[in-house]
């Protein structure tokens, strides 16, 4: 599969953003042009990873999931998936996807796992939900309780209610007790809005902010697990702080009844 390396795209500004090595020139110029307007970007995008990792850790260790469907997981870096949930319970699977050729050349460094466990990777596209549990279930049981994790890709679907139908195609066969995950950049700076606009110049594919308010609403028919909507930094900190910073990158967790 080609790889173009002329094109800057998303997981690649991401993966640069989060200080990895696996992007070209073109993705460190979006992602610098970004950084001139936006400083505090980079910090912001590791601040996301940890909500994943905070997110996948308590699924994991204290809700009992065993199954991770990680939709638009981007390229390795520190945190993965599988590291985190196996490290928890040894015995989980993890089914990858994404739909960036680059991100499937990386991808057998997802592929590790514990003896008891799996992973695997899927070259697939969000739109196409139906195809991503057909070849998810070669790996996973999907009549028992999956974790769908969708973190920073909804943005690249401009419709709320095309994002929606997506969330549900992808819980519909899913099991009481699944859970659905996602963060997505907030419209609740100018900050955050001009970094959008610069990054629409030239990324493919464009990204499209939601406010906390249209997010939630993403969740109808969920059960939100406390706190609800917030900052990524706010959702289940490690260590809380009273003046906890929030960043405009939007969260939250849902149970499916």
């Amino acid at each position: 599969m080609t790889v173009d390396n002329g094109v800057p795209l998303t997981a690649r500004i991401w993966n640069y953003l989060l200080g990895g090595t696996d992007n070209f020139a073109a993705d460190r110029a979006v992602g610098d042009q970004i950084l001139q307007s936006l400083p505090a970007l980079a910090v912001s995008a590791r601040l996301s990873r940890d909500y994943l990792v905070r997110v996948v850790r308590f699924l994991a260790a204290e809700q009992g999931i065993r199954q991770f469907l990680d939709i638009g997981t981007g390229l390795p870096t520190a945190g993965n998936t599988h590291e985190v949930a196996q490290a928890a319970a040894p015995n989980a699977r993890i089914v990858y996807v994404d739909n960036d050729p680059l991100v499937q050349e990386h991808a057998q460094q997802l592929l590790t796992s514990t003896p008891e466990g799996a992973t695997t990777y899927l070259h697939a596209d969000l739109h196409e939900p139906e195809k991503i549990l057909q070849e998810a279930g070669k790996t996973l049981d999907l009549d028992e309780p999956t974790a769908v994790l969708v973190m920073g890709v909804l943005g690249h679907v401009e419709s709320d209610e095309e994002a929606k139908e997506l969330i549900d195609r992808l819980l519909a066969p899913l099991p009481s007790g699944s859970y659905f995950a996602m963060y997505d950049g907030g419209d609740t700076t100018e900050d955050n809005r001009e970094a959008t606009r610069i990054w629409n110049l030239s990324a493919e594919p464009k990204y499209h902010l939601r406010s906390p308010e249209r997010i939630a609403k993403l969740f109808a028919g969920l059960e939100l697990i406390d706190p609800g909507v917030v900052s990524v930094t706010q959702w289940r900190p490690e260590k809380p702080e009273k003046d906890e910073a929030i960043i405009d990158q939007y969260c939250a967790v849902g149970r499916k009844p």
